[in-house]
């Protein structure tokens, strides 16, 4: 018999208390785009499932409105979005003056 523990019913993402610089908010709260690959906007998020907690990262670029990158594993380190990152870079092929917005998590 397998044993099922109750899980979580919440999980953080987002810790903001560290001490690593605050880069500015260039986007403002202005989350369209007049051209491909010139926004993208990113997060962490989590997925219950039945063997525990999965962490997702995903890129949306905002012209299109397409997710461009992502990623999914167990843990949230910071190889989850550095692999998200690296799977949009390979897709988009972004030039000078793209910006990457994100929250102040600690990934």
């Amino acid at each position: 018999m397998i044993a099922v523990l109750p899980l979580r019913r919440f999980v953080t993402t987002t810790d903001s208390d560290y001490d690593q610089p605050i880069a500015p908010n260039l986007l403002e709260q202005d989350f369209s785009a007049r051209a491909i690959n010139q926004r993208w906007v990113t997060d962490v998020t989590y997925i219950s499932t039945d063997e525990g907690w999965l962490y997702l990262a995903a890129i949306m670029e905002l012209h299109s409105r397409r997710i461009v990158g992502w990623a999914i594993e167990p843990t949230m380190h910071r190889s989850l979005v550095l692999k998200t990152l690296d799977m949009a870079i390979a897709a988009r092929r972004p030039g000078t003056g793209l910006i990457h917005h994100s929250d102040r998590g600690s990934q």
